[in-house]
């Protein structure tokens, strides 16, 4: 009833929120892509997808197609990785930006860790600025960071989202002083676009607290020290979106491999590639 391509392609437009985007990714037409979601679509007779001339976003009964697809695609994988009879080998060197410190990562690399039992998994978690360097040195073989910024092409997409202010609830910000400011320190990609925008706004801004873990920043925005810019599917319990400043506009998260792709990082990347609506949300 469920073909597992279309179901691919479905849990790709979950994924990017576009079906420009799945095409690419998947290296098939666009027409294809909506046959695909059409069908599906016509198997479980329910929407799933809410669609304008200007986004795309999944309907309730897309969200619930989210895990029985995850499910089905996963039973495959396991079934077609027992019959080749591949075990895959050797060291793994992979990074993962702070934001996906409260995600369900963890579940992605426990599910890898099962289906490769013989390979050496290295994880870094750093700021998206630095994995990028250490990629660009040879020191890592696979990453899953923010792209840079508009124009970076660069990997596979894995997830956009849209980037926004929060802060404490009931935290008021005064206008005629300068925005208090949560930030990760150099080089990061949400703090770069944080002072970007301020600065093109003419908004004052003043650094309040700096940390290079995620959870220091947080701790600091429920204190109410400030305000911190950070990917919207993400805002941690116990803090909200603030009004009142300059939009931070999109941001991507994409998958790097390294200068000489191994048969390991690929396969983790296939996984996170289909585990990626699991990203999208905090644990």
């Amino acid at each position: 009833m469920y073909d597992p391509v279309q179901l691919r392609t479905f849990l790709t437009v979950a994924q990017t929120l576009s079906f420009t985007q799945a095409a690419g990714r998947l290296g098939v037409r666009q027409s294809t892509v909506s046959q695909h979601v059409r069908r599906l679509e016509e198997a479980t007779g329910r929407p799933l997808f809410a669609r304008d001339t200007h986004s795309v976003a999944l309907t309730e009964d897309g969200e619930a197609l989210l895990g029985f697809a995850r499910t089905i695609l996963e039973a495959h994988e396991r079934a077609a990785a027992f019959f080749t009879g591949t075990r895959l080998r050797g060291r793994l060197r992979f990074g993962a930006s702070e934001d996906f410190v409260l995600t369900r990562l963890p579940e992605i690399l426990e599910g890898f860790r099962h289906e490769h039992p013989e390979v050496d998994l290295e994880l870094s978690v750093e700021l998206s600025g630095i994995l990028h360097e250490r990629l660009d040195e040879g020191r890592l073989d696979l990453v899953l960071a923010k792209r840079r910024g508009p124009g970076d092409e660069r990997g596979r997409l894995v997830w956009r989202d849209r980037m926004v202010w929060i802060g404490a609830e009931g935290l008021r910000l005064d206008p005629e002083r300068p925005v208090p400011l949560i930030v990760f320190p150099p080089p990061g990609i949400t703090r770069a676009r944080a002072l970007e925008v301020l600065e093109r706004e003419g908004r004052a801004w003043r650094i309040a607290c700096t940390s290079g873990s995620l959870s220091g920043l947080i701790a600091a925005a429920r204190a109410g020290l400030g305000v911190m810019a950070h990917t919207r599917g993400l805002i941690p319990p116990g803090l909200v979106r603030v009004g009142g400043l300059p939009e931070l506009g999109p941001v991507e998260f994409a998958l790097l491999q390294g200068r000489r792709p191994t048969p390991a990082a690929e396969a983790l990347a296939a996984a996170v590639l289909a585990g990626g609506d699991r990203l999208s949300r905090p644990a």
